[in-house]
């Protein structure tokens, strides 16, 4: 039997290329050709914990990723050999690089029971190429925070966080018509980014926030105090000290929308929610934004590939994890999975 190789997690910042058997679509299975695969933060907190299942317990990764189909289940009708397509990890419970049994950072990769769940292989529209195929998902996961969020076109919004999420819940909100947001951030690098997709940067580690907040879009008042009038939150660092912050800046009916993956727990102060009547809600992964994405990419009105900033072959893995680890260097890490 053939083998292939498979990125996996085998203990706390360890994680390596294995050996493992070519996998065979079954009667309801598709079997892709994997062309590229992005590196997100939830890949690196499960290598920097040693996996979901602990040491020696090994863990497949890679979740953002787009192919060819190459072998077809006789059950499966939407889908033939040769066609261009995406892959919604989490569809049919498949959990693919997120505890499942498949992960994306290899040559292949086995979808399972796509003959009933038609949503976990997608296929890629002419014209977008794979690298704009393998950032849908995390596209998916900016949308349906802006939906969550419930934004409309005259709302000021307010992003802390310039990683890839924080910059595609711009390029989301952008798409949607929405045009006073500002960024925040402490990574110089990843400010240049947002500024260059034409957003309004502010570097937290220097000045007054609040201040520069009211500036850009425009101030009310709480209990006599200015505050800034800005609608809506996104929360996309998974930083404690942030979210307070976000609690702290926020008018009276402001919505607050937490994308950003919390590792501790954090302590805020409930009479800050009840007088600023404050809306705060979570987000996760995207119940139904995938077919949304590929719309938006196919309108050519967003362009993925600036928030792509290193590619690497599969066979370089490790160093393609280094750079993912340095947000001073890395937006996206895409890797090369035929390379």
């Amino acid at each position: 039997m053939a083998q292939i190789p498979l990125a996996q997690i085998h203990d706390v910042n360890f994680v390596k290329l294995d050996k493992v058997e070519m996998p065979v679509a079954g009667a309801d299975d598709v079997l892709i050709k994997v062309a590229q695969c992005g590196i997100c933060g939830s890949d690196l907190g499960y290598i920097a914990m040693g996996g979901l299942f602990g040491p020696g317990t090994p863990m497949p990764i890679g979740h953002e990723l787009s192919g060819t189909v190459v072998q077809v289940g006789e059950n499966v009708t939407q889908l033939k050999s040769g066609d261009r397509v995406v892959v919604n990890p989490e569809e049919n419970s498949n959990r693919i690089g997120n505890s499942g049994a498949e992960g994306g950072f290899s040559p292949y990769l086995l979808v399972k029971g796509v003959a009933h769940a038609p949503q976990a292989v997608l296929t890629l529209p002419d014209g977008l190429d794979f690298e704009e195929g393998a950032m849908v998902e995390p596209l998916s996961v900016a949308m349906h925070a802006v939906h969550q969020g419930e934004v409309k076109a005259e709302d000021k919004v307010v992003i802390f966080g310039a990683g890839t999420i924080g910059l595609g819940i711009y390029c989301v909100l952008r798409y949607y018509g929405v045009s006073n947001i500002v960024v925040v951030d402490r990574s110089s690098f990843r400010l240049r980014l947002a500024e260059q997709l034409g957003a309004s940067v502010f570097n937290a580690s220097e000045g007054d926030l609040s201040r520069f907040l009211i500036h850009q879009q425009g101030a009310n008042e709480l209990m006599g105090m200015p505050i800034p009038g800005s609608d809506v939150y996104f929360e996309a660092t998974g930083v404690g000290e942030v979210f307070n912050q976000t609690v702290n800046l926020s008018k009276v009916g402001a919505r607050i929308v937490v994308v950003g993956v919390h590792k501790a727990p954090v302590s805020f102060d409930l009479i800050n929610v009840l007088i600023r009547e404050l809306k705060i809600t979570g987000s996760m992964a995207y119940p139904s934004e995938f077919p949304k994405v590929i719309e938006m990419l196919q309108s050519g009105k967003v362009d993925a590939k600036a928030l792509i900033s290193h590619r690497f072959a599969l066979s370089a893995f490790d160093d393609a994890l280094v750079i993912a680890r340095d947000a001073e260097q890395a937006i996206k890490v895409l890797i090369d999975c035929q390379a």
